[in-house]
């Protein structure tokens, strides 16, 4: 009977482990192979045939299709340079430079994975319709209030993620270092 028991308690902790380990790295999105540039991070193998389980069980799970990798890729920020957690009700400076790509869009969501709820219905912006210097470099405020320039106003949320897609471009799996390709930067400039 003891045998029994502690058979049957050793089961109910391993199912309760590994059940509580995969819904952690799901709703984490703690897929393997991340590309780190700065505070932009990627998943390149995420949107071809070689990823991995937890990468599979998390686009499954939140329904969105991830950008391939022939298409592009896809990376995301949700803390400045210093690691600071992007909040809302800051004045965040995304500047610089992107990556070699044919396009691009940047574009701010909430923590759930949905666009920003704002008064003037602006999520985004495209390689297209950026203000840019004579140097070909630009910056983008992400603020509550207006700014004059690119401005995307963040509608005053605590969190929120950006996300910067590039398309047709040679970034990607081969990746390995940020001195292979430049990123914008991402700061704090000021809070409320």
């Amino acid at each position: 009977m003891r045998l029994l028991l502690g058979s049957l308690f050793a089961l109910v902790v391993a199912a309760v482990v590994g059940l509580g380990s995969t819904y952690l790295a799901l709703t984490r999105g703690a897929a393997f192979s991340p590309l780190t540039i700065g505070s932009w991070t990627a998943w390149p193998k995420t949107g071809t045939a070689d990823a991995d389980p937890y990468a599979r069980a998390s686009i499954a799970r939140i329904g969105q299709l991830p950008t391939a990798l022939g298409d592009g890729v896809a990376f995301t920020a949700s803390g400045d340079d210093n690691g600071r957690m992007l909040d809302g009700r800051c004045d965040v400076v995304i500047a610089g430079i992107t990556p070699a790509a044919r396009f691009w869009t940047l574009t701010l969501y909430n923590v759930d994975g949905k666009l920003v709820a704002n008064s003037i219905n602006r999520y985004g912006f495209t390689s297209q319709e950026i203000v840019r210097y004579a140097n070909g470099n630009f910056e983008i405020i992400v603020a509550p209030r207006a700014n004059p320039g690119n401005w995307l106003p963040t509608g005053g949320v605590e969190r929120y993620i950006l996300m910067l897609r590039l398309y047709d471009t040679a970034v990607g799996v081969s990746t390995k270092a940020s001195r292979e390709i430049p990123m914008p930067a991402v700061n704090v400039r000021s809070c409320l």
